[in-house]
């Protein structure tokens, strides 16, 4: 089998074509349980809604649905490394159900935390609070789990009032600085280098990834920026470790990895997805193996 995997096949047999423990990062961004079949932009010009499916979202009860996901969660938990973390995209409709799900596979105690992401869409609700956002939960399969908390991806620049009132000093470098004593040791923080970036990332628009103005996009529906997913592998692996996405859609994620250098496997059950996929990747430069699983029916009662 090739470092780099791009099988067509259902998530809940991601462990066919990645090895027990072997995953550093399984990054997940399944049917959010909206209702509804989405279609794909076949080219300038087109529109998804008349264009063809390119997966679909409706399910007979939410119950239907959480039982489905449960077990592809089950099934990438296997893959999961010691020092593994998962990120598990959904929002508002099945979020919370789904950490329940993930408490009871993981253990509650290896919920690492959680991203609020804000891909800049607005809101368009008349009857309540808009919601505008989207979370990821992240899990911990083990205590060693890599987190790259100096990384540039999960910094951003401090504020300009603080910057005023606070940095300045310059050493001999030229570069500005602030030191504060805690429990009687200095700590000096430079401007240059930023804060670490809170929960709330409002900085990765999803425009970026679905407008045919903007070179990433594919077409695919829901395809998320690469921005985002570029934080989230250099946040939580090092070069060559392995990334997996067992719903891997238009291959964003597959597409970051191989830029940054690290190994990669994605999976999904349709067909135009893979062929997304498979395009991107190829146009990229990026090498992998092709591989078609045995199909198994997919149960939405």
């Amino acid at each position: 089998m090739s470092d780099n995997v791009v099988a067509h096949g259902d998530a809940i047999d991601c462990g066919r074509v990645a090895a027990a423990g072997s995953v550093d990062v399984a990054y997940l961004d399944p049917p959010f349980a909206v209702g509804v079949a989405f279609g794909a932009r076949t080219g300038a010009g087109s529109a998804r809604a008349s264009g063809p499916v390119a997966y679909d979202d409706r399910w007979h009860s939410i119950g239907a649905y959480l039982d489905w996901l449960e077990a592809r969660l089950r099934a990438v938990y296997t893959c999961v490394s010691d020092r593994g973390l998962l990120w598990l995209h959904l929002d508002h409709r099945a979020i919370h159900d789904a950490a329940v799900l993930c408490d009871r596979i993981f253990g509650r105690e290896r919920r690492v935390g959680e991203i609020i992401w804000v891909p800049g869409n607005g809101s368009k609700s008349r009857k309540g609070p808009g919601v505008s956002h989207q979370t990821l939960l992240v899990y911990a399969k083990g205590d060693g789990f890599v987190w790259n908390a100096a990384d540039p991806a999960l910094r951003e620049p401090y504020a300009a009032t603080s910057l005023s009132m606070h940095f300045s000093q310059t050493d001999e470098a030229g570069r500005r600085f602030r030191e504060r004593v805690v429990g009687g040791k200095a700590y000096r923080y430079y401007a240059d280098r930023g804060r670490a970036l809170g929960s709330v990332w409002a900085d990765c628009p999803s425009m970026s990834a679905n407008t045919p103005l903007r070179s990433e996009t594919t077409g695919y529906p829901t395809q998320k920026p690469e921005k985002l997913l570029d934080r989230i592998v250099r946040a939580s692996s090092l070069p060559g470790g392995l990334v997996l996405d067992a719903f891997c859609g238009s291959g964003t994620t597959l597409a970051v990895a191989a830029k940054l250098g690290r190994r990669f496997i994605g999976l999904d059950i349709g067909a135009r997805a893979i062929e997304t996929t498979t395009r991107r990747l190829t146009l990229q430069g990026a090498l992998f193996e092709s591989v078609t699983l045995e199909s198994r029916p997919q149960t939405r009662s």
